[in-house]
């Protein structure tokens, strides 16, 4: 499999998104529960006939352009394919060295974010993101290797990668989130994403609170015909609600504030969203307790 991901590699984005643009839909049209849920999804964002179309297109070429992404010579650097807009804020921010969180949905290429941020910012400010590591052990392997690059480090969505989370923030750097993935049972609570009960990660409102850092937003638009990406870096529309006595509706307001940010920025490009994530099923088991079932 993994010579198959090297040669695919090789190719050029132009065509590695044409090759996804089929897979996407023969995604659709062969597997009826995600057909399901990417129409259900949709619906209930308000999509009309065009961005549906478009979203299952979107879907099929994430997938086909991760191995270029994952394993693109290392002669071929992201600065070729990203323009920007924002880059400033992320500047700023690193230069007050009191950490910043940037978070971004599953929108666009949510995978080159991390990236691009790197090779841009990381000599001034390493930045760590948080993965959920695969089944497959040559997968897991692949996660570790290609996304730890310089200036990147990933980290596992465990106990001790919150840790290093935290440590990354408190040395200035940056730390990377998707805040509309589902996360573990107990790393969560049950806010509203466009109208519906979502289980939301509390993770970033945390980190935020305990370290006094910066949060900014980021998603990449995927330009037409291979052409590159567009990254666009904002602040937030509003600030994250005070801490007060009362835990559980602080988690609950500031779990509320950042899904409306992100339906705010899938709002500016719906049909290249993820609608076929699986947005509202119940949180796995907490790798939290994994890591205090293996503690001594």
């Amino acid at each position: 499999m993994l010579s198959v991901l090297r040669a695919l590699a090789r190719l050029p984005l132009r065509t590695l998104h044409r090759l996804g643009t089929v897979l996407g839909w023969l995604g659709y049209g062969l597997s009826p529960g995600y057909r399901r849920r990417l129409d259900d999804h949709a619906a209930v964002a308000g999509l009309d006939r065009e961005q549906r179309h478009l979203a299952v297109a979107s879907a099929g070429r994430m997938v086909a352009e991760l191995p270029w992404l994952w394993l693109r010579p290392p002669d071929l650097p992201l600065a070729m394919l990203a323009q920007w807009q924002g880059a400033e804020r992320i500047a700023e921010a690193l230069d007050r060295r009191r950490g910043l969180v940037i978070l971004t949905p599953h929108l666009g290429c949510f995978e080159v974010c991390a990236q691009a941020i790197a090779e841009r910012f990381g000599e001034r400010a390493r930045l760590t993101v948080m993965y959920r590591p695969a089944r497959q052990a040559w997968l897991r392997e692949l996660q570790r290797t290609t996304r730890t690059r310089p200036g990147l480090e990933a980290v596992p969505a465990t106990l001790a990668g919150v840790r290093q989370m935290i440590r990354a923030l408190r040395r200035g750097e940056a730390v990377g989130l998707l805040p509309d993935q589902v996360p573990p049972e107990g790393m969560g609570v049950w806010a509203p994403f466009f109208g519906r009960p979502a289980y939301t990660m509390t993770l970033a409102s945390r980190l935020v609170q305990q370290t006094g850092c910066a949060l900014l937003t980021i998603w990449a638009e995927r330009l037409p015909e291979g052409r590159g990406f567009v990254l666009r870096v904002a602040e937030p529309a509003g600030l994250l609600p005070a801490k007060g006595s009362d835990l559980a509706a602080w988690q609950l307001a500031c779990a509320s504030a950042i899904n409306g940010e992100m339906q705010r920025l899938i709002g500016q490009c719906p049909g290249q969203y993820l609608w076929g994530y699986h947005r509202y099923k119940q949180p796995r088991r907490s790798a939290l307790d994994d890591d205090a079932e293996q503690a001594p």
